[in-house]
């Protein structure tokens, strides 16, 4: 029985694909928190899961071969929707899993915990897991521990995306470092495609500025000179 998607849906897979880590290589970072986890709760079977629009894919895997399975067949599709660890005690017995192919075939899974990782805007992007082939039970202290490796996980997520909006923002300073190709008469700049802009377009597409427009007391003198002696005369400009 495929689960309902979050109310946040739409917002959520934005904040997921923000984070820029959907089909990344494997990291030692993240393998170690699945490791962890499995070691924590005695499953042969851990899991980071990234919930996709239509897949479940794994950043880190402990006892599993599979990259990734259809979200229509995700357990943690479920843990998603809420902000605790969702416990499967015997996957069997539940009406949500009975006929799952992930319970009736291979990997033949009947206990399942996950904890959601929820970031900090409330967007849970995905679970940390541990699987069984056989019914269990999860202790308070393996609950609990499971939800502080969630927030542990999303920490690094986030500290990781702050990083990379700190490349990029540099890498646009940068941009504005260097020579700017100006045209002496018009002031409009050659971007890097070979077009010519106004330098009002191209600082507001390289920058977060807000231009204005005014003009200085140089010009007001010789555009406009009643205007710019009428202003000197009252010591405004």
């Amino acid at each position: 029985m495929p689960a309902q998607k979050p109310n946040n849906e739409t917002k959520r897979l934005d904040a997921l694909k923000r984070h820029q880590i959907l089909d990344t290589p494997a990291e030692q970072a993240f393998d170690d928190f699945a490791f962890l986890a499995s070691t924590i709760c005695h499953t042969p079977i851990a899991l980071m899961t990234l919930v996709d629009s239509d897949r479940q894919w794994f950043k880190a895997r402990i006892g599993l071969d599979a990259g990734e399975t259809p979200r229509e067949h995700a357990f943690c599709a479920y843990t998603i929707l809420g902000d605790g660890v969702m416990v499967v005690e015997d996957a069997t017995l539940d009406k949500r899993f009975a006929e799952n192919p992930l319970v009736t075939a291979a990997p033949h899974i009947r206990f399942y915990a996950g904890a959601p990782l929820i970031d900090s805007e409330g967007n849970a992007l995905g679970s940390l897991c541990v699987i069984d082939r056989q019914p269990r039970l999860l202790s308070d202290e393996q609950r609990k521990a499971l939800q502080a490796l969630a927030r542990q996980i999303i920490a690094q997520l986030e500290v990781r995306r702050t990083s990379a909006e700190l490349a990029n923002a540099l890498t646009d300073l940068k941009t504005l470092s260097g020579l700017l190709p100006m045209c002496s008469h018009c002031k409009g700049i050659r971007n890097d495609t070979g077009y010519w802009q106004s330098i009002e377009t191209y600082l507001s597409t390289h920058s977060e500025a807000d231009l204005t427009h005014g003009i200085c007391p140089k010009c007001l003198k010789h555009h406009h000179p009643a205007v710019y002696e009428r202003l000197h005369a009252e010591g405004k400009v």
